[in-house]
């Protein structure tokens, strides 16, 4: 490999260290490990992760993911990583573009302050959509849509440098749109 100048592009894997992560009182963990389902729109996981620009710093894509076909279904762009983000038109418009109906839609998350917010709460609530906690500090409660993270910045994200956000933004549309991206269970039972 390095003859060739190859190298890997994966990174160290996550080693969860604490056995009593719980959720505070008023979440629940409604998946409960359970990502499979029998039709669309009954599970969405969402989570945020970070890409760096060089002249911008960085900014962070906030995805959702359809846990039947594991495919994205609504993602937005932000510099901040706030509770606007996880509410951004784009990010749950999109995901609702062909769901007219989102009553009943279970939609699982991190206890980040984004989700935890009043902004975010509110606006699920007044969807009809029932929001689903991971533990604290357990990635594994969340794992498709940390996969698929994991997966866009292994296949993307490290093997490019963007100057400007909106190079960064044109590549993860790319990725997203041109490929249909989709979390196979292989990829998150090797993730786990």
């Amino acid at each position: 490999m390095a003859r060739q100048g190859l190298r890997s592009i994966v990174n160290k894997k996550y080693r969860h260290h604490s056995s009593h992560a719980s959720i505070p009182d008023g979440k629940e963990n409604l998946l409960n490990g359970e990502f499979e389902t029998e039709t669309l729109n009954q599970k969405w996981c969402t989570d945020i992760t970070y890409i760096h620009v060089q002249k911008e710093g960085w900014i962070y894509l906030a995805s959702i993911m359809d846990l039947c076909t594991r495919k994205i279904i609504g993602y937005a762009y932000g510099t901040s990583m706030t509770a606007e983000l996880a509410v951004e038109e784009k990010e749950i418009k999109n995901a609702r573009l062909n769901v007219r109906d989102t009553e009943g839609i279970i939609l699982h998350s991190d206890l980040g302050s984004q989700y935890t917010s009043q902004l975010f709460e509110n606006f699920l609530s007044s969807r009809g959509m029932i929001h689903s906690f991971s533990r604290k500090g357990n990635l594994y409660d969340n794992a498709c849509i940390e996969s698929f993270h994991s997966v866009v910045k292994k296949e993307e994200i490290y093997l490019h440098t963007y100057d400007v956000s909106k190079a960064a933004r044109r590549a993860i549309f790319e990725y997203i749109e041109g490929g249909g991206i989709t979390v196979k269970e292989s990829t998150v039972r090797l993730a786990i």
